[in-house]
């Protein structure tokens, strides 16, 4: 009896075992769950930390990070603010209208100078015949000018003190817009310095300016430290990092363009506020990147990306070289007028150069239309080389 009491208890013993067998098939469905919880946690910091590395995008997808990031949903669009909402509808409704067409569309040439024009009577002789195609407005920041031509006199506008790369210097080329803008007639708006000198006869550069839809502002990327590293994070939200940019002042913009720069208000006050030197402990030149950066975000495909004012900076210093009575020869002029493409430098250890073929109309033409920086001392030289036919 003994025995067959232990032999039923063991085999009691043994009628639960298979409960223990069958125990880890019940636990099936949280493994699921668990591998389910891990592989979603794992896309989800790839979404926010997508690989950099073309090994890292290869395990998503054969198209690389590209393929990976297009079936992912788009990162939400920012808010914008009313300000931001009025700036972009008077902006785009400007844009979207048809150039104002006038029977006698001229020129505006916008001179912006601390004085008297050391090269006015080139310029008169530059302009002369060709009264009612061009105007002339005179910007002068420190002393009246004495005048010698009579497309000059009487041609300055209400000026004040211009300080070299502070928002003075966007003052001054606002100040001259508007003042341009009064007449209906000037379709084209051309900032020139007191150093400026013409390369072309009027007719050339005329025909240049009125007869492309393009705007002439110069603008690239520079992540160098006198790039994006002059940025503040002070301009967000309107003003992000990725859309800012760098270029030479001295432009060349058709009215539509003209007319967003004097509605604008909220970018330039951006730049106004926190571009300027000795911020952050960084130096910012607004009249470097204030309109390149705006044009960017508002009309990229309207800017040629280049500017039609040549300089030499060659000489790697904070000002570009200045040109002397003896460097002014046919040689130095027929080298400046032959350039076809457009160069930039990045300030990064890199100092990669970027080139661009100068386009007009589709058709690659030479860059320039004007130069500087010029001496006083170079006037006669220039007087006898540049009124020759070798230019036009």
């Amino acid at each position: 009896m003994k025995i067959a009491q232990g032999w039923h208890l063991n085999m009691k013993d043994m009628q639960v075992l298979p409960v223990h067998r069958h125990r880890p098939h019940l636990k099936k469905p949280t493994w699921i769950i668990v591998l389910v919880t891990l592989v979603s946690v794992f896309l989800i910091c790839a979404y926010i930390y997508p690989p950099q590395n073309s090994a890292g995008c290869y395990l998503f997808s054969s198209n690389g990070c590209k393929g990976f990031s297009g079936w992912l949903p788009p990162a939400p669009a920012r808010e914008f603010t009313d300000a931001e909402i009025a700036s972009h509808v008077v902006i785009k409704d400007i844009l979207s209208r048809q150039q104002f067409e006038t029977e006698s569309p001229k020129i505006a040439f916008l001179f912006l100078t601390p004085g008297s024009l050391p090269f006015e009577m080139l310029w008169d002789k530059f302009f002369h015949g060709y009264e009612g195609k061009f105007s002339v407005y005179v910007h002068a920041s420190k002393d009246k000018p004495v005048h010698f031509s009579r497309y000059f006199i009487n041609r300055e506008i209400r000026s004040d003190k211009v300080v070299w790369g502070k928002i003075s210097m966007v003052d001054a080329e606002r100040r001259l817009l508007v003042h341009a803008l009064e007449d209906p007639d000037n379709q084209h708006f051309v900032l020139l310095s007191d150093s400026c000198v013409p390369l072309h006869d009027f007719d050339f550069v005329y025909s240049h300016l009125m007869y492309t839809n393009m705007s002439f502002i110069d603008c690239f990327e520079d992540p160098g430290p006198h790039g994006s590293g002059r940025y503040s994070d002070r301009m967000l939200p309107e003003v992000e990092k990725k859309d800012f940019r760098k270029g030479a002042q001295w432009f060349s913009m058709k009215r539509q363009h003209a007319l967003i720069v004097m509605a604008d208000n909220l970018y330039y006050s951006k730049f106004r506020d926190y571009c300027k030197p000795g911020m952050d402990g960084r130096n910012c030149y607004s009249d470097e990147h204030y309109l390149p950066t705006f044009f960017h975000m508002f009309d990229p495909a309207g800017i040629a990306n280049w500017s039609v004012t040549h300089v030499d900076w060659s000489e790697g210093k904070w000002h570009p070289k200045s040109y002397r009575a003896q460097d002014v020869t046919y040689e130095l002029l027929k080298n400046i007028t032959s350039i076809d493409e457009s160069v930039h430098v990045t300030s990064d250890e890199r100092k990669e150069i970027q080139v661009r073929p100068c386009l007009w109309n589709g058709m690659q033409r030479p860059c320039y239309l004007f130069a500087r920086k010029f001496l006083p001392e170079t006037l006669d030289n220039l007087m006898l080389l540049l009124f020759s036919n070798y230019t036009t």
